[in-house]
């Protein structure tokens, strides 16, 4: 038995070279889900949006009859998510310190694995954003997304225009994703570098954990950073919802 899928090209960067045309020929055992199904071609559910079977909208848990035709369309965008909080996984960790610098609520470890990452996901309500494709299709991850793009720049904007979330730039603590709150000169002047001590006076403390922070030298490039992110989050707004990020 057999199906014929046809995704959208905005998911053909998860399937094979050789399966990258509009219909692809998929194997059936005339038992399986059409979810597992697609993912066995590669694609994660969670980049998968309203399908379609026969052109009647049909779930992950459908089962395909033979010669079943099936259109695979991305998940939509903007996509609406109970609260705009993340966690990355241990290779995006340039990816983490931006979206803090945005004021967006990232949680980010350099050492946990995959069972982990999922069980701290699931209990804090947060969006698991990885590259991996096989943390992606556990069936335990509840909300997961795969973040495109090479560069951590590239990969801010592909995470703002999926959420579209509302940004709150220097709010965060880049390091610990703590709350950063005002603080007078004089209560952080003992721990200041003497040439720092004479250049500014506008300081921000983490409260949780205690790091001071201020515009010094890398401020404008920091400045960029925010400025990219509040450029692509207002224009995609203004944007057609519906499409999916490039690879």
């Amino acid at each position: 038995m057999r199906v014929y899928a046809r995704f959208s090209p905005e998911l053909w960067i998860f399937l094979a070279p050789r399966d990258r045309r509009p219909e692809v020929l998929l194997p059936y055992d005339g038992t399986s889900s059409l979810g597992h199904v697609i993912e066995s071609a590669g694609v994660p559910l969670t980049e998968v949006g309203g399908l379609l079977a026969g052109g009647r909208p049909v779930g992950p848990s459908y089962r395909p009859g033979p010669d079943e035709v099936v259109e695979v369309p991305p998940v939509r965008r903007p996509q609406r998510v109970a609260r705009p909080a993340f966690l990355l996984d241990v290779h995006l960790g340039t990816l983490a310190r931006r979206l803090r610098l945005v004021g967006l609520d990232t949680a980010y470890h350099n050492d946990r694995d995959d069972d982990a990452l999922i069980e701290q996901a699931n209990a804090e309500g947060r969006v698991l954003l990885t590259q991996d494709r096989g943390i992606l299709r556990r069936r335990s991850l509840r909300l997961g997304a795969y973040v495109r793009g090479a560069r951590p720049d590239d990969q801010m904007l592909d995470v703002l225009d999926r959420f579209r979330p509302p940004l709150a730039p220097w709010t965060r603590c880049p390091a610990c994703n703590g709350r950063l709150a005002p603080v007078g000169k004089a209560e952080v002047e003992d721990a200041l570098e003497p040439g720092t001590r004479r250049s500014y006076d506008e300081f921000a403390r983490c409260l949780a954990c205690g790091r001071v922070y201020w515009h010094g030298a890398h401020g404008g490039s920091l400045a960029a950073v925010v400025e990219r992110a509040r450029r692509a989050v207002s224009a995609a707004r203004r944007a057609p919802a519906g499409r999916a990020g490039s690879g």
